[in-house]
């Protein structure tokens, strides 16, 4: 847990929030909201309780609450209000804002309720495509940032995975209609299985047979899958691995394997953008996400 983050710049919680930092030091000076501590050079420096406050008092505030009223509150007012107003509330911002909070305060109760909530008014396709989306690309933003504290993005990235899971699940018994084979995998090294999770589902949903192997899979692993006389259409996702000096050379391999077979490979994610796809003699197709992929299954 040492290399966790423990302290933010203004920056930081400008990244998080979404308040500027102007307004942030306006908060501050006229309300003593915040207080952070001071760098030698006069740097402000803010703990996590004060992001959290933060993140409080912005879901308060984005709900008619005036800034001079949420002064007055203790900060246990604070957090029970704020609680309280993530638990009525539940839409689209006001979910991304409280799963915020969850995620910095590892409040797995605040994250399903304001998912259970948001279950009274969406399917879980909605939820998914209006809400974890948005949400996940803002995770995406404050990792960029170097905001996001590891345990952080792994305790939210998890509860997800679980939702996911749970709504395959539910489709498991769901006969299949479709001729089609779909075997999903990650390359090796790579973790960030949510989108494939989510496409796991999205197909199963559609009635294809799916064979999900999940995260770090070596290539030499899917040989079975590679001499199989039927046509399987390989899924994967990259967003950190392989390394951009190492993507084009994973391509060929694939490349290779697959041009003297009838099956096909489909990549999505930034690392695809790194390949010339004119060059490939095989059936590999490329999406930047899974949005684009699924506008054309």
């Amino acid at each position: 847990m040492n290399n966790i983050k423990q302290n933010f710049t203004i920056k930081d919680l400008e990244n998080i929030s979404g308040i500027k930092a102007h307004t942030i030091r306006i908060w501050e000076k006229r309300y003593n909201l915040l207080a952070p501590k001071r760098t030698e050079t006069n740097i402000r420096l803010y703990s996590n309780d004060n992001l959290q406050k933060l993140l409080n008092i912005v879901l308060l505030n984005n709900n008619n609450f005036k800034i001079s009223k949420i002064a007055k509150m203790t900060d246990e007012e604070l957090l029970l209000q704020s609680r309280e107003m993530a638990f009525e509330t539940a839409t689209n911002d006001e979910a991304i804002n409280s799963f915020k909070l969850s995620m910095f305060q590892f409040d797995k109760i605040l994250f399903n309720n304001t998912y259970n909530k948001l279950l009274h008014k969406k399917t879980f396709r909605e939820i998914f495509k209006d809400v974890f989306i948005p949400f996940l690309n803002h995770i995406g933003l404050l990792w960029q940032t170097d905001t996001l504290l590891p345990a952080h993005e792994h305790f939210i990235s998890n509860l997800i995975a679980q939702k996911i899971q749970t709504n395959t699940e539910k489709l498991e018994y769901n006969i299949v209609t479709s001729n089609k084979s779909y075997v999903l995998f990650l390359p090796e090294n790579e973790i960030h299985e949510l989108g494939l999770l989510y496409l796991n589902y999205e197909l199963v949903l559609r009635g294809h047979h799916t064979i999900y192997l999940g995260q770090s899979l070596p290539l030499n692993n899917l040989d079975y899958f590679f001499k199989n006389k039927r046509d399987i259409c390989f899924i994967t996702s990259m967003t950190v691995m392989p390394y951009d000096d190492k993507v084009e050379e994973y391509f060929k391999e694939i490349d290779v394997i697959l041009e003297s077979t009838n099956h096909q490979l489909i990549a999505l994610g930034r690392k695809t953008k790194i390949v010339n796809k004119d060059s490939f003699k095989s059936k590999i197709s490329l999406y930047n996400s899974v949005s684009d992929l699924l506008k054309d299954l």
